[in-house]
């Protein structure tokens, strides 16, 4: 038994197509277990980049569901391309091992990826873009962000366009390769920044009454989960012939940013109408 293996090893035809389909048989295993370690590469280094997020708090609030799909989205797209660069990689090492000439193989894919690129520079940007905001989680669905000039909340996000709507309801679509620079006003927490200008006279009870309204705002039970700094007389902005402008600063969650500056300019008009400090004009 021995001696026919051996005999059908030296056999010509063996030596002929025996050892390329072994090569092959073997280029087909390598490739399985390239695509799993790939897997798990790709699977670890998401999980790193969502655990580096959740500890630096740059994390998205988002629901669970949210967050399971951008880490599925983001491994899939990892997944892709490595399970692309593989296959490739074994179509090529294939064709050699069958005793064809892979150079016009190369030649041919250098020349329809160039005719791509020329073809599609835009759409091939716009893609690549996305996918670094979506890696980088620079923003997500129900963001306020600015870019090119437009500001307003995520209603929709993909690898090829960011769709804004703007406050007063006009929907924007922007290519996500027209970004340059991407502004998000509502990551974490934000300045509470307002302006109020007093009668010289009045500017010792002004200051003091602003800063007590922004520490019972701090400590309101609407509030208390809300204001991260408690709103306080920062310093003297102006000085005009009309009066002394205070520039009061605090800091809020990110979401309330607007809505915490409203109220603090609703509660500093009571306290001074009651207290008899006037605004100036």
């Amino acid at each position: 038994m021995l001696d026919q293996l051996q005999a059908f090893a030296d056999s010509p035809f063996f030596q002929t197509y025996g050892l390329v389909v072994v090569r092959l048989l073997l280029i087909v295993v390598l490739t399985l277990v390239a695509l799993r370690l790939g897997a798990l590469a790709v699977r670890g280094a998401v999980r790193a980049l969502f655990e580096r997020e959740a500890s630096e708090g740059t994390a998205q609030e988002l629901s669970a569901i949210e967050i399971g799909k951008r880490r599925e989205t983001v491994a899939a797209l990892g997944q892709g391309v490595v399970r692309g660069f593989i296959f490739v990689v074994a179509f090529l090492v294939g064709m050699e091992t069958l005793g064809l000439d892979i150079g016009p193989a190369i030649a041919g894919l250098g020349i329809a990826g160039l005719a791509l690129g020329l073809g599609s520079q835009s759409l091939v940007r716009d893609y690549l873009a996305g996918t670094f905001i979506l890696v980088e989680n620079q923003y997500g669905k129900g963001d306020v962000i600015r870019i090119v000039d437009v500001t307003g909340t995520v209603e929709d996000f993909t690898l090829r366009r960011t769709t804004l709507r703007d406050f007063d309801g006009t929907v924007h679509t922007v290519p996500n390769g027209l970004i340059g620079v991407s502004s998000n006003l509502t990551r974490l927490w934000a300045r509470v920044d307002v302006e109020i200008t007093v009668a010289a006279a009045d500017l010792e009870r002004a200051s003091r009454l602003v800063d007590e309204i922004g520490a019972a705002m701090a400590e309101d039970a609407a509030w208390k989960t809300r204001v991260l700094e408690a709103p306080r007389v920062d310093r003297i902005a102006a000085l005009t012939a009309s009066g002394v402008t205070l520039k009061i600063l605090g800091s809020v969650r990110a979401d309330d940013r607007w809505a915490a500056a409203g109220e603090l300019r609703r509660r500093i008009l009571a306290a001074f109408s009651a207290n008899e400090v006037s605004l100036a004009d």
